[in-house]
């Protein structure tokens, strides 16, 4: 396929940094509020005292808002991140600008925090004390921190490995939403009760420095980015023949047009 590298103009860097920052926003003022009313005191909680379902309704809840922020026009328009694994594995795929990791990190960590700090301001000292503890993860009893990052670094790559896959391929590139929200939803409903199922650094970082809890942080930070790193590499070796065709996780074009049934040439980033 030919290709065609395109540079990201520093005004549009800047800018797409921001709106990032905006969607992790989002993102962190809905987990935090879907914990506040499904695990925090609430009537639904009062009704559904089962863990297990609990974590089926914030499993459910967060894939359909992570789905939602990716195809919202924000998300069309930064890619839809959110998640510094993804930021990573994107210019690792090549169709991202190595120029514009760092700024949508920061956006995101940024924005983490302070969608924590909307969903306190909205929903009061509740939100500070446990069971809700600001969202934070904790892993469950006797999980050891190797345990933990093997976890978490698998999960990610499961997951960039998919994205990855589908981006590559026209008429799959329009289902990548929908895949990213529905393996988040299963993380959490899977591994809640174990890892806490964050695979994403953002998730993890405003609610661990707002509430204190940072002793696993380290981990929650370093091994979606191995699984990312772990991911990309295995796309390259059994998907060589194909390129990732965008980093826009919503599978548009930079003009919002859509990938699927496509013939146009793919644009890729200088690294």
């Amino acid at each position: 396929m030919d290709n065609r590298v395109e540079r990201l103009p520093f005004a549009r860097l800047l800018r797409d940094s921001a709106l990032e920052l905006l969607l992790t926003l989002f993102m962190l003022f809905g987990v935090t509020s879907i914990i506040r009313w499904v695990i925090g005191p609430s009537p639904i909680s009062g009704t559904i005292p089962q863990i297990q379902v609990e974590l089926l309704i914030v499993g459910a809840s967060v894939g359909i808002l992570i789905t939602g922020l990716i195809l919202s026009p924000l998300g069309r328009i930064t890619g839809g991140h959110m998640n510094p694994a993804i930021s990573f594995a994107m210019w690792r795929f090549g169709v991202f600008p190595g120029a514009g990791v760092v700024p949508y990190i920061v956006a995101q960590l940024l924005g983490s925090v302070l969608g924590v700090v909307a969903a306190c301001a909205v929903w009061g000292p509740v939100v500070a004390e446990p069971p809700v503890a600001y969202a934070v993860l904790q892993p469950g009893p006797g999980w050891s921190t190797l345990a933990l990052f093997l976890a978490e670094t698998l999960s990610m790559a499961i997951i960039v490995l998919l994205v990855g896959a589908c981006l590559a391929v026209h008429r799959l590139a329009p289902f990548v939403p929908w895949i990213v929200g529905g393996a988040i939803g299963m993380a959490i409903v899977m591994l809640g009760t174990s890892t806490g199922g964050s695979v994403n650094p953002a998730r993890q970082f405003g609610p661990a420095v707002l509430s204190g809890q940072t002793r696993f942080l380290w981990v929650y930070l370093l091994a979606p980015m191995a699984g990312a790193m772990l991911a990309t590499w295995l796309r390259q070796t059994v998907q060589c023949h194909r390129f990732v065709l965008t980093h826009r996780l919503g599978g548009t074009h930079r003009d919002g047009s859509s990938l699927s049934g496509s013939t146009s040439k793919a644009f890729r980033f200088d690294r």
